[in-house]
């Protein structure tokens, strides 16, 4: 029988694919590739495999007249910006030989084209690989272009994220009106759960395919038949993709195993994602450290207590930073699966332990003590290791994870953590009691800039308060939280819509206040500093924000069943959060097979058809979730390791026996917030409508090794389609 194991195996033997061609080659990478492969291995199974060297997929690289071989891997489509940059590359480089790689499936290349007929062969890739020979000065030289499913990131033994499909999110209500702005009135979509795949952008279009098609070669490397469930409109689309997927039919008719996968909206549950109820180490980290630059699943980790260096403003530009990826050690592997599944005092605990446990077999003279885990004592511990190399390197991955421990207990930003736990255990009370108004109107207090005068406690610090992360996070909060923002009557309706107009004016006056934008206000803004933003801008994106947060407590609006994610007080208990997650594994491990109305079975020929119809005037039994002994809970969207955690512990007490794999877009952080609080147009530009990138403009073509038009006479910033990203840092692990 098949094991969560045998899938996240899955992404290493694909790597295998590419490793199989890159011997004594130079390796381009684009930045959703390398996340990746950062956590299957990192760059050090590329050099092993005999690369010769890893740079930026960017038109700025390029190779010597010794390097005549070059491997491209790439997430995109073989057109536009990505033919652009392989080409600049070409034109600066001497090659005689080159692979392309892409993780997008020859079938949506032909959709991407306007072919919508299966055709024999690979007629898009043998043409471009024409095109590369052209490039290369000589049609004699060798070019080939394969397709590679390299998206998917094992992070844990049950978890898989797809960092390539990131930037995807179920759609929210300002989508809706940019949908049915195109369409004739009468044809207009009421509610999203109308949407169907052919009313999507073309470019979205292509990107649920391709997830689909990535998911089929999934379960196909595994001789698998899946079963596709679906809770939630984008999951519906998705699922029935999936289910209805050209290349599943013969797999499905032959596949020795079973499986059940079930997508979820994470729009369903909000609430999950930006709380602060979650009690796990990981998920406190991955709030706040900073992302690896072009990452959504790692964070950086700071070197410096490993070294001798003294800390200045400018120490940490001179080490590379640390993550959490660690893939060739065991023991780092044990120690973050426990960070990641265990509550946070566990993890913290079992951090001091492997360190003192690491520390004792080397050797060194570490002094014990016990009682409350402080970072000063995990920093002490791994301090010792700066004496001895051969230590430090061996055990490299327990002491970034270490450090990366001791930085979050110690980062100035943790105790407004608790802060807003508070504040929202106190909102998760007062809710059953009071209307939605009274609840809004208990934010006010808190919309103040940081570090302004009070009248009761003087001049407040930046470091006790609230800033406005934290203030936008308690909204999404609470607006996913109530069943019902909208008031029914007038009255009421009129009241909270003043209400609003206070919060959007208080809330646009501490964004302003801010002397520095965080990233997620930058993501919002779209202004890199508080100089570049104005009064109106803020204000105009505080208005577009409170329309998406105005439409989060009508997601669940369409289910018949799971509608709500708040039980009120009965006088005897308090009210709780019931996370959505929960409620719909306690109804998959029913144990009388209940069958909920709210997890939508999607058919996936006319078999299932016929057995769908025939159900609803005889005794056929439709497919349960519960039926095969492998589950996959598929989040379109992010997770949280709290959430990862929950869902193990409802496994295991209600179905020991089922094999669960969790997977996701991402995993949770601040980028969750980001995705769903931007306002419409740069949620569209984020991602969310995937938009065609246009052709650069006509060029003359260049001689070899000669410089691209667009680089001649440089004195300003690249344009918008080769703006050279900074390197990523994937590979930057010590050790």
């Amino acid at each position: 029988m098949l094991t969560t194991e045998d899938f996240t195996h899955f992404p290493v033997q694909m790597w295998e694919k590419v490793l199989s061609k890159v011997k004594k080659a130079v390796v381009f990478m684009d930045d959703k590739c390398a996340e990746a492969l950062h956590w299957c291995g990192g760059a050090a199974v590329l050099l092993e495999a005999g690369a010769r060297n890893l740079k930026e997929f960017s038109s700025f690289e390029a190779c010597a007249v010794n390097e005549p071989k070059a491997v491209f891997v790439v997430s995109t489509l073989l057109k536009g910006r990505t033919v652009d940059v392989i080409k600049d590359i070409i034109f600066l480089s001497h090659f005689q030989y080159c692979v392309v790689f892409t993780t997008v499936a020859h079938s949506v290349h032909l959709l991407a084209n306007n072919v919508t007929t299966e055709m024999e062969g690979s007629p898009v890739f043998e043409q471009f690989e024409e095109k590369l020979c052209e490039w290369m000065g000589n049609m004699n030289y060798t070019a080939e272009v394969l397709h590679v499913p390299v998206v998917f990131a094992p992070v844990s033994q049950q978890l898989l994220l797809t960092p390539t499909f990131a930037h995807l999110f179920p759609l929210l209500s300002p989508d809706l009106e940019s949908l049915n702005e195109k369409r004739p009135e009468k044809k207009r979509f009421g509610s999203l759960v109308d949407v169907d795949m052919h009313s999507l952008p073309v470019g979205l279009q292509l990107e649920i395919k391709s997830l689909a098609s990535a998911l089929n070669s999934l379960f196909e490397a595994t001789g698998t038949r899946e079963e596709c469930f679906a809770v939630g409109p984008m999951s519906r689309i998705i699922a029935g993709e999936l289910a209805n997927h050209p290349h599943a039919k013969n797999r499905r008719k032959i596949a020795q195993n079973k499986a059940s996968i079930i997508f979820v909206d994470r729009t369903m549950d909000l609430t999950g994602a930006v709380g602060h109820q979650g009690d796990n180490l990981v998920e406190k980290i991955l709030t706040v450290l900073k992302r690896l630059p072009g990452h959504v699943t790692d964070v950086q980790v700071d070197m410096l207590e490993l070294t001798s260096v003294q800390r200045t403003p400018h120490s940490q530009s001179t080490l590379a930073p640390g993550c959490l990826a660690q893939t060739q050690s065991p023991a780092a592997q044990s120690l973050w699966e426990a960070m990641l599944t265990n509550k946070h005092k566990e993890g913290v605990m079992e951090v001091r332990r492997q360190l003192v446990e690491t520390a004792s077999k080397e050797k060194l003279p570490i002094k014990m003590s016990m009682g409350r885990v402080t970072p000063e004592q995990l920093c002490s511990y791994m301090q010792l290791f700066r004496s001895s190399w051969g230590a430090l390197e061996s055990h490299c991955g327990v002491l970034q994870l270490g450090l990366a421990t001791a930085q979050t207990l110690g980062h100035p930003s943790l105790p407004r953590w608790d802060a807003c736990l508070a504040f929202e255990r106190l909102l998760l009370q007062a809710l059953g009691d009071s209307d939605f108004p009274v609840m809004l109107r208990q934010l006010l207090p808190l919309m103040k800039p940081r570090g302004g005068e009070d009248s009761t406690l003087g001049w407040r610090s930046r470091e006790d308060e609230c800033g406005p992360d934290e203030l936008i996070l308690l909204l999404v909060y609470l607006y996913s939280l109530a069943d019902k923002a909208q008031p029914a009557d007038q009255d009421t309706q009129g009241t909270l819509e003043k209400l609003e107009r206070e919060l959007i004016g208080a809330l646009t006056l501490v964004i302003t206040r801010e002397t520095e934008l965080s990233p997620l206000l930058q993501k919002l803004t779209g202004c890199a500093n508080p100089e570049e933003l104005t009064t109106e801008r803020a204000h105009s994106t505080v208005e577009e924000m409170f329309k998406t947060l105005r439409g989060l407590s009508h997601t669940r609006d369409h289910l018949k069943q799971l509608r709500s994610v708040y039980t009120p007080s009965d006088g005897v208990h308090q009210a709780t959060y019931r996370p959505f997650l929960r409620q719909i594994l306690e109804e998959v491990f029913h144990p009388e097979r209940l069958e909920c109305p709210d997890i939508e079975h999607m058919s996936g020929g006319l078999t299932d058809l016929l057995k769908t119809g025939f159900s609803m005037f005889m005794k056929v039994s439709r497919p349960h979730p519960s039926d095969n002994p492998l589950l996959f809970l598929f989040l379109v969207g992010g997770v949280t390791p709290s959430e990862l955690r929950l869902i193990k512990e409802i496994v295991t007490t209600h179905k020991p026996g089922t094999q669960l794999c969790v997977m996701a877009l991402w995993a949770v952080g601040f980028d969750e917030q980001q995705r769903m609080e931007l306002p419409a147009e740069q949620r569209r530009s984020a991602g969310l409508r995937i938009m065609r990138v246009p052709p650069r403009s006509q060029q003359t073509s260049t001689a070899r090794g000669s410089v691209p038009r667009h680089h001649r006479g440089y004195r300003g910033k690249p344009n918008a389609a080769h703006r050279n990203t900074k390197m990523t840092q994937s590979w930057c692990k010590i050790g």
